[in-house]
């Protein structure tokens, strides 16, 4: 088919290699361009300068050291609370003394003038209406002990649950009353009824009170007790007048008119 000269050209062309063109992604629009055989350069790369910036001079004097110191712990205790709340916004006193144990007056006698006994069935009560009664007596300049824990009272009842043959069946139930005691010394009168009038107007739920008051007289009680006598006398009169007589009783006359008259009068010459 062919001669032996061109069979011998197409036998060495398939030994030789020849470069393949490939057509670059760059210029799409020459597809028989050769590809370019140039080496691209990267442009030196040059530092940028950092332009002088104005430095506050409290910023430049101080400079900032790491702080190896272990941080301080979350939770704080109340005054410490109270006194970084102090530097910003004070609050008010009677505010900061809900934070804080009631104060006290100082008794000087130590003469007891009024018991108060606290009852309830919840702790949580008790406990909050007795620091409430101990702040009370505090504003109204009166010495306060306590609250002294009493013995509890324990209740119990055992019940029946059904009747016939499930009666011996029982229930059993258990009550238990919590009480503290707080006592008044060397008190006013009549500040003490204003403490307890107070203690009532603004009463705890679940709270019961009991209040024992004693009053101390002078030792010329006996010369007050005379010198009240004529008032006492304007008073009753009027109501022992009628003693011993019928309501329709038409006569005017009291008792006393009745006793003084002669026919009462016992006989001078016997």
């Amino acid at each position: 088919m062919f001669p032996s000269t061109t069979r011998s050209l197409i036998g060495a062309s398939k030994h030789l290699r020849f470069p393949i063109p490939i057509r670059s992604l760059s210029t799409p629009s020459q597809p028989n361009a050769p590809p370019s055989t140039e080496k691209t350069t990267a442009a030196p790369q040059t530092k940028a300068e950092p332009t002088p910036t104005s430095i506050p001079t409290s910023a430049a004097s101080t400079p900032v050291e790491a702080s190896s110191e272990p941080a301080e712990p979350t939770v704080k205790e109340w005054s410490d609370r109270l006194g970084a709340i102090d530097k910003h916004a004070r609050l008010p006193r009677s505010v900061q003394a809900l934070y804080l144990r009631p104060l006290r007056r100082k008794a000087e006698h130590g003469l007891p003038v009024c018991d108060l006994q606290l009852r309830s069935y919840s702790v949580e009560n008790l406990e909050f209406f007795a620091d409430f009664a101990l702040r009370a007596a505090y504003y109204l300049n009166l010495p306060v002990s306590g609250p002294v824990p009493l013995p509890r009272i324990t209740q119990r009842w055992t019940v029946i649950r059904s009747n016939f043959v499930h009666k011996k069946s029982k229930e059993n139930f258990e009550r238990i009353t919590l009480r503290r005691l707080i006592q008044i010394k060397d008190g006013h009168p009549e500040a003490v009824q204003a403490w307890l009038a107070f203690l009532r107007k603004h009463a705890f739920y679940g709270v019961g009170m009991k209040a024992n008051v004693w009053e101390h007289e002078s030792l010329d009680a006996s010369k007050a007790l005379d010198a009240s006598l004529p008032e006492i006398q304007k008073v009753v009169g009027p109501h022992l007048a009628q003693f011993g007589q019928r309501e329709d009783n038409s006569r005017k006359d009291t008792i006393f008119d009745s006793l003084d008259n002669a026919r009462y009068e016992e006989p001078k010459n016997l």
